[in-house]
């Protein structure tokens, strides 16, 4: 059938509208499986707690969550059988490093195990896993037509902008996320396509839930003012120490599980224990928080604020109010990493979100009560703010922040305040982490796709490709003579001597042995072992590509050897082949 489609729409559309009859599609499918992920979560949290009295604590909270983790463990290891977290991360390496090829099982599995970990209280949003689900929705149908490398690219993307504006009604901030996240080029070619992506997604997420409203609506009572420019900037400054601490502290304790927990019951152990004592001292823990988000957002002072206190120890004492949404800040990121860690299903879009606004809230409550100069901040502007400070910081994505809290809440009117608080807690990050806490993994193995193009050329390139294999190897024991009738028929000028275990002993250039070559009564006289040298510059399979590149221009030798992760000898790698396949990269990466 889609060779049918492909062969039909090759005679009667030109490749550019092509791409946006299927950036439409992929738009729609998109939207619908937002739907679908927000329904299950919706249906799934409030069959579980719509009995619970809010006046005290509840033993379920101890229950749900492990049952969540436990039953999404299940689903992956015995279902799916391949790895569904960290969404965006995936979606980032499948661009540098799959050519954009994503498993066709995403278009659907992220959702089923993100329901389920989230609507069993799983501390942890959905955003991710619908934002992986739209990606593969694009790559596989880039595949089914047989599209090229680059068009796989922008497909990904435009199902990835598609999810975010459909799953928040937010097109603007779909482009913006996949242009900053994802790193996505903007062209002429691009723009179209995900714009196409975007308001299709959109659009169909308003008809299907008939609400035209925004996801968190918010009614701005306080205008802002010059004056508060000081405190915003704080407050921006605020967001970004909250941002590193999250970054940090989600790493951290996933080196722990990491470390410590080697299968699946051991990591449910540590991860349902740790989830569910924590969502049972502060229920607002449990799923993706925006019901708190909305509370506060719409909270004067702490008058309705206090509903927070709902469902734990501290209901009816509204003077613990800020200490227990401090307690809130500081055991976040522990409940969504031990969610992940676990076995759950999610990502951190929420859990930023809710990070912020809760951060935004103290902030504004202590400066209030403890302010330097008597300047009022509004708790529900600041919480608002707080959202967009702490999203661009975990981010690293300023716009993005910008404009997904505008879109969300309607706060256009904060727009000027939502870019200083954004820039402020953007660059206090910047200076401590370079990367986004999804790219972060990558980079760190220099398989990052950023908006350098050199860079970036280098991630798509991969070692395989340009070692030399076919090269005959030498042993240290043979005379010059046997040499000699090895090399005779090859093009090469530069040999690997190895041993039994074919283990690299040495290396012989054909320069070095010119002047004996066509002495014949020397043949007997040499040995391999006398004429070969120690390199002094080894390249391994495991470098990036970006160190192969370094150590071809550290030395004068114009070919490298190339060891296997366990020492022994690869091939080699030529300065000349490396920069030709270079030049190619670069060339096919930069077309329109």
């Amino acid at each position: 059938m889609f060779q049918f489609l492909r062969i039909w729409c090759n005679k009667h559309l030109t490749p550019r509208q092509f791409i946006l009859v299927l950036s439409l599609f992929v738009g729609i499918g998109a939207a619908l499986a937002a739907q679908a992920l927000k329904g299950l979560i919706h249906e799934i949290e409030g069959l579980l707690t719509h009995s619970f009295d809010t006046t005290q604590s509840n033993w379920l909270y101890l229950v749900y969550p492990v049952v969540g983790i436990f039953l999404t463990a299940l689903f992956i290891k015995y279902i799916v059988r391949d790895d569904i977290g960290h969404g965006v991360t995936k979606i980032l390496y499948a661009l540098s490093r799959k050519q954009g090829r994503i498993r066709n099982h995403n278009c659907f599995t992220s959702v089923i195990a993100s329901a389920i970990t989230i609507g069993f209280g799983g501390s942890v949003g959905a955003e991710s896993p619908i934002v992986l689900t739209g990606s593969a929705i694009g790559s596989s149908l880039g595949k089914a037509f047989k599209l090229d490398h680059k068009t796989l690219m922008l497909l990904i993307g435009c199902g990835a902008s598609g999810a975010v504006a459909g799953i928040f009604k937010a097109p603007i901030a779909g482009l913006v996320f996949t242009l900053e996240v994802l790193m996505i080029d903007l062209t002429m070619a691009s723009l179209l396509p995900l714009l196409t992506s975007c308001i299709t997604a959109t659009c169909l997420t308003y008809f299907l839930s008939g609400d035209m409203q925004a996801l968190f609506p918010f009614k701005l009572n306080t205008p802002f003012t010059v004056q508060d420019v000081p405190t915003v900037i704080l407050l921006g400054i605020f967001c970004g120490l909250i941002s590193l601490y999250f970054t940090k502290a989600m790493n951290a304790f996933e080196k722990v599980f990491g470390r410590y927990c080697k299968g699946m019951f051991s990591r449910l152990a540590l991860g349902g224990s740790v989830l569910a004592l924590l969502i049972y001292l502060f229920p607002p823990l449990y799923g993706e928080g925006y019901s708190t988000i909305t509370l506060l957002l719409n909270s004067s002072g702490q008058e309705n604020a206090t509903d927070v206190l709902n469902n734990s120890f501290f209901y009816g004492h509204s003077e613990f109010l800020l200490l227990y949404l401090g307690m809130i800040l500081l055991t976040k990121v522990f409940a969504t990493s031990a969610t992940n860690g676990g076995g759950g299903c999610g990502g951190t879009f929420a859990p930023s979100l809710f990070l912020g606004c809760i951060g935004g809230f103290i902030f504004a409550q202590l400066w209030n009560n403890y302010g330097l100069w008597d300047v009022a901040t509004p708790e529900e502007n600041y919480a608002l703010m707080g959202m967009a400070g702490v999203m661009s910081g975990v981010f690293h994505a300023p716009l993005t922040g910008v404009f997904l809290i505008a879109e969300l809440t309607g706060g256009y009117d904060l727009f000027l305040p939502l870019m200083i608080v954004s820039g402020a807690s953007y660059l206090v990050i910047r200076s401590f982490e370079p990367h986004s806490i999804y790219a972060m993994r990558l980079a760190r193995r220099g398989q990052l796709l950023t908006h350098d193009k050199d860079s970036s050329v280098l991630t798509l390139m991969s070692l395989d490709e340009v070692i030399i294999k076919d090269t005959p190897t030498l042993t240290a024991d043979m005379n010059l003579g046997q040499l000699v009738r090895i090399i005779s028929n090859e093009r090469s000028d530069v040999f690997a001597v190895v041993d039994k275990k074919n283990m690299l002993v040495g290396v012989i250039g054909l320069r070095s042995i010119r002047k004996i070559v066509f002495r014949s009564e020397l043949y007997r006289l040499y040995t391999v072992d006398q004429l070969m040298h120690t390199p002094t510059i080894l390249l391994s399979t495991a470098d990036p590509m970006q160190v192969v590149m370094d150590k071809l221009e550290q030395t004068t030798y114009s070919t490298l050897p190339v060891l296997n992760t366990d020492n022994t000898f690869a091939g080699f790698v030529s300065r000349t082949k490396f920069y030709a396949h270079y030049r190619q990269v670069m060339k096919d990466f930069s077309q329109e």
